[in-house]
C-alpha cells in the first residue's frame, strides 16, 4: 500500500459585508451611501458565487470602505444633533433675557 495524498482546497473566503450594507441602508442612510454599499455588496456576492474571487475582493473592500464611511458620518450627525438640542435651551434662555432687557427700557 502506497501513501495517501488528501489535496485540500482552500477557497478564499470573502466577507460580502452584505448584512452590514443592509443594515446601513435601511436604519443609517442620511447619505445615501448605504444604497450604494449594498450595491457593492451584492456585486461581490455575485462574483463570488460565479468564482471571480480578485473582483469579488474589490467589491467587498469597496462596500466595507462605503460602510464605515456611512458609520463615521452618522456618528457625527447623531452627536452634532445630540449637541444642539443641549446648548439650544442655553441659547434660548440668554436671548430671553436680553429681550426682558431691553423692553424693560421702554418701561
Amino acid at each position: 500500500m502506497g501513501p495517501t495524498v488528501i489535496n485540500i482546497h482552500s477557497k478564499t473566503s470573502v466577507p460580502g459585508h452584505v448584512v452590514w450594507s443592509l443594515f446601513n441602508m435601511v436604519f443609517m442612510n442620511f447619505w445615501c451611501l448605504g444604497f450604494i454599499a449594498f450595491a457593492y455588496s451584492v456585486k461581490s456576492m455575485d462574483r463570488k458565487i460565479v468564482g471571480d474571487v480578485i473582483p469579488a475582493q474589490a467589491y467587498a473592500s469597496t462596500a466595507k470602505c462605503l460602510n464605515i464611511c456611512t458609520l463615521v458620518l452618522d456618528i457625527l450627525m447623531v452627536t452634532a444633533i445630540i449637541i444642539c438640542f443641549l446648548i439650544e435651551p442655553a441659547i434660548i434662555h440668554q436671548m430671553v433675557s436680553e429681550m426682558k432687557k431691553y423692553f424693560e427700557g421702554f418701561q
